[in-house]
This record gives C-alpha cells, structure tokens and sequence, in this order.
C-alpha cells in the first residue's frame, strides 16, 4: 500500500522523548507542595511564561515566547491538572502548545513527586515530550533537549528561590519582582517545562539536574 507523502512528512516532524530532573528546595514537602499548586506565584518565575486565563481550578491558560537561535517562538497554550495526591506529593499535568505562525506545537505530560530530603525537599520532575511541525527538527539530539532543559530548570530555580526566600522570611509581596529576559536557546521545552515541559526553572537553588540513576 502506498504511504501518503503527507502523513510520511507528518511522521518525520514528530519528535518524542522522556526527560527526568530534579533539585531541591529549602522548605519541608508540606510547604513546597502548597507553592508549587500556587500558579499565578510559579508562573511569574518563568521567563516568557504569562498567565492570561484561569479557566477553572485545574485548567490554565497562557503563552511563552523562547528563542531558537535568531528565531522567536509565541505559544499559545493550556495546562490541565490531571491528577494531584496531596498525601502522596504527586501531581500530574498535561501542557499543549501551539505556535502563533503555525510552525508547530509541543505537547508534554510532567509528573511532579515530592521527598523530604533532610529538612527540604527533593523535587522529582519527569516528562514526556512531543514536539510536531517544523519545530520537531530542532530537536532531534534528545541528549542537547536534556542538557537545555537542566539550563532552563536552574534558571527556573534561581527564580522561585527568591520567592521561597521572601516565603521564609515573611516579607513576600503581592507586587512580584520583574524577571530576566529570555534567554536564547536552541529547543522549545514545554513543561515543561511546562514544560519546559515541563514544564521546566522551578524551586530553589538547583543543585542536580538531572537525576542519577
């Protein structure tokens, strides 16, 4: 049987992969949890990351702008909170994205474990991550994707350490701190980071990224 030559180029700008990281934070896991739920104070560490819309409790609107190299990328996106067990420290999310021009889209599921790790906590962040369109052949060396999205997480981390700090110290303000531009980096990760993912720059001072076997 024939291959559609569309549904052949389909196949070919699709780009999956599975990154696991994780960092630690200077709150107990009952704290750190009740921050990481708060998405109007994470967001805000995230740059190019802007909360628009709070569909519900658990659906959440929003775009991101990143760079490849010279070339800007707006996504317009939602993130869904499937799943979250507060006895557990678990929450699942589901993050789709679409870029503004059509060039594609990126889609990541982000389970986030919480341990105790003294008298912090370990965060525990593992993704999987689809990338569709044109952008997927940016990120065909799923080993460059891993290295950027440790990068982007201690960025992330950098961030919100200074929220948890304010936190701590009792001097956190509703006016939030201006964040740092974008940098320019050669992959878009949801998720995660989202997305990026994941996605992906969360709590604390990252001091591992990618966790060890």
């Amino acid at each position: 049987m024939a291959v559609n030559q569309y549904d052949r180029r389909q196949e070919e700008w699709k780009n999956t992969m599975e990154l696991e990281n994780c960092f630690e934070v200077d709150l107990p896991p009952e704290k750190a949890w009740a921050v990481l739920l708060d998405i109007d104070r994470v967001a805000t560490c995230m740059p190019g990351a802007e909360l628009i819309e709070i569909v519900d409790e658990l659906t959440y609107r929003g775009k991101v702008s990143v760079r490849l190299g010279p070339v800007a990328l707006n996504f317009n996106g939602t993130i869904v909170f499937e799943e979250m067990d507060a006895e557990g420290k678990r929450a699942q999310v589901k993050a789709e994205g679409t870029d503004t021009k059509g060039r594609g889209g990126a889609a990541a599921t982000v389970v986030f474990r919480l341990k105790p790790a003294g008298v912090r906590s370990k965060i525990i962040v593992k993704t999987d991550l689809n990338l569709s369109g044109s952008i997927a052949q940016y990120g065909r060396s799923a080993g460059l994707i891993q290295s950027i999205a440790g990068q982007l997480i201690q960025q992330f981390s950098d961030n919100l350490q200074a929220e948890l700090s304010r936190i701590v110290e009792g001097l956190y303000s509703s006016k939030t701190p201006a964040m740092p531009d974008v940098k320019s980096v050669p992959l878009f990760l949801v998720f995660g980071t989202i997305l990026k993912n994941w996605l992906t720059r969360l709590f604390g001072r990252a001091y591992q990224f990618i966790c060890k076997k």
